[in-house]
C-alpha cells in the first residue's frame, strides 16, 4: 500500500498570516495532529510513502526519513516521484507516475490539499484524500484515507448500525 504525501497543506499547515516554526534540520514542524493522523494510517494499513511535496527534491530520501523520525514519524520506506524538471503542476507529476507504473489497482491514496487533483481521471480520484490547507490532515480524513487504503466504505460506522 501507498500513500503519496503532500507536506505543506498536510502535515504543515499554509497560513499565509503565519511563518511555520523551523526545527533544528531546517524544515517546518509538523503539527500534532498530522502526526497522529499519519501515524494511524501507517500503522493501521503498514502503507509506504512516496512523497509528492514541491521540497521532495530539497532532501535525499535518508534526509526525509530523519525528517519524519525527528516529528515522530517511523516510516519503513520512503520514495518520492521524480524531479518536477517539466515544472508540471501536481496533478501533472502523479499522472505522470501513474502512467509509469504497472498498475493502479487501488493500493493506494492520495493525501493533499491541492484542489486541481478534483480533475484526476475517477480511478485515480476515488484514492484521493483532501485535505483543507489551513487545516491539513486530521483524525476523520485519517479513517478515510484507511478506509480508501483498505477498500472499505469510509462512512461506515459500526455504533450506527441498527439491530
Amino acid at each position: 500500500m501507498l500513500i503519496l504525501l503532500d507536506i505543506d497543506g498536510v502535515m504543515v499547515p499554509a497560513n499565509s498570516w503565519r511563518r511555520p516554526e523551523f526545527r533544528e534540520d531546517g524544515f517546518p514542524a509538523f503539527t500534532s495532529k498530522s502526526v497522529e493522523a499519519l501515524n494511524r494510517i501507517i500503522s493501521e494499513t503498514n502503507a509506504d510513502l512516496i512523497l509528492t511535496t514541491s521540497h521532495k527534491s530539497k532532501y535525499s530520501l535518508p534526509q526525509w526519513k530523519n525528517i519524519f523520525k525527528n516529528r515522530g514519524i517511523e516510516v519503513k520506506s520512503i520514495k518520492r516521484l521524480t524531479a518536477n524538471d517539466a515544472n508540471q503542476d501536481r496533478k501533472g507529476e502523479i499522472l505522470r507516475w501513474f502512467k509509469k507504473r504497472k498498475s493502479n489497482d487501488g493500493d493506494f491514496v492520495i493525501i493533499d490539499d491541492d484542489k486541481m487533483l478534483n480533475g484526476l481521471p475517477v480511478t485515480l480520484k476515488e484514492n484521493l484524500v483532501l485535505t483543507s490547507p489551513s487545516v491539513g490532515l486530521t483524525d476523520e480524513l485519517a479513517d478515510t484515507a484507511i478506509a480508501k487504503l483498505k477498500h472499505q466504505d469510509p462512512n461506515f460506522n459500526l455504533s450506527s448500525g441498527s439491530e
